[in-house]
């Protein structure tokens, strides 16, 4: 662990602090899509979670989807609640959330206070989220993961995804 990315250590630092089960697992090849992260973790495509930052009104929102659907702005917006949600560009993601787009982990985020879950997550037994690198996934069982990111289960995945 010692070789890893400062992002991946932070983490993993803020696993092991909050005693949570889960392993992160380093990858030679890319994970940046979610196609690549199911390819090489050898999972469906369900099974990793997008990790997408939301600017509602301003406002950074973390919205976790399956890696086989598309959000929809109109529902984050919805649940959130805030008049326009709209994804962030990847600036405001690093700025929100100390991470690279396609390598946010959904913790910690001292920028982010609203967190939200696309309840299609809680079906598995198993789903990765980044872990803070390009090249590191973190795996968790759906639950664990709501209450780790102290996440709101709701709707936000588009209709014709």
């Amino acid at each position: 662990m010692s070789d890893w990315p400062e992002p991946v250590r932070r983490v993993a630092d803020h696993l092991r602090e909050v005693a949570a089960e889960s392993r992160i697992e380093e990858f030679p090849a890319l994970t940046l899509t979610a196609e690549d992260a199911a390819r090489a973790i050898g999972c469906d495509l369900a099974q990793i979670v997008k990790s997408l930052v939301f600017e509602c009104d301003g406002k950074p929102v973390l919205v976790m989807i399956p890696g086989d659907r598309r959000a929809d702005s109109a529902k984050v917006a919805a649940a959130v609640p805030c008049e326009k949600a709209k994804i962030a560009g990847p600036d405001a993601v690093r700025a929100a959330t100390g991470f690279e787009p396609g390598a946010v982990a959904p913790f910690p985020l001292p920028g982010i206070s609203t967190i939200l879950v696309d309840e299609e997550l809680l079906v598995h037994e198993v789903v990765w989220t980044g872990a803070g690198s390009h090249h590191h996934v973190a795996a968790f069982v759906p639950t664990d993961l709501v209450r780790l990111a102290r996440a709101r289960t709701v709707d936000a995945v588009a209709e014709d995804a």
